[in-house]
């Protein structure tokens, strides 16, 4: 299982590259994952860089099982045209294409966030109003969840007893 956690503010230097922190590399396991990369413009225009071996799953994930759909191809020929494999210099640090900045909006302060199975790239200023416009949502979200678990494992315990 993929669980990417944290965010991270870095700067994208004059060559193009940006420091995809050792925090971040060290939550993926390069033996399950593998140990490159695919940078993809991804939903609402986000920057992500995708382990190699799940983007491999999720391109064939969306394969059409069947005779493809206009939607099946549109997603192949996207999904392929604008995924870049790419590789991590020796100091962790990930070149970003003028072409795909500008695709992405970048500028040159961006947070690199971990989002479960991969690290989405955005503008620091952008991911600052996300989380500010987002936040009550969040907490909403966190406190039901929280519930959830703790109801759960109250059932659990409950069984457990029962069954003694």
């Amino acid at each position: 299982m993929l669980l990417l956690t944290g965010e991270f503010q870095h700067v994208i230097d004059g060559k193009g590259r940006v420091l995809v922190s050792n925090k971040l590399r060290s939550q993926i396991d390069v033996d399950e994952h593998g140990s490159n990369f695919y940078l993809v413009l991804g939903a609402n225009g986000i920057l992500c860089l995708y382990p190699e071996r799940y983007f491999e799953q999720i391109i064939l994930a969306g394969a059409p099982e069947r005779a493809p759909s206009d939607e099946a191809v549109v997603f192949e020929r996207m999904s392929s045209a604008l995924a870049n494999k790419v590789e991590l210099d020796a100091q962790g640090r990930l070149l970003l294409t003028e072409r795909l900045r500008k695709r992405a909006g970048l500028k040159d302060h961006v947070t690199l966030v971990g989002v479960r199975d991969h690290i989405e790239l955005w503008n620091d200023e952008d991911w600052q109003q996300y989380v500010t416009d987002n936040m009550p949502q969040y907490q909403k979200q966190m406190s039901e969840a929280r519930k959830r678990v703790l109801r759960e494992q109250n059932n659990q315990l409950k069984y457990s007893l029962e069954t003694e």
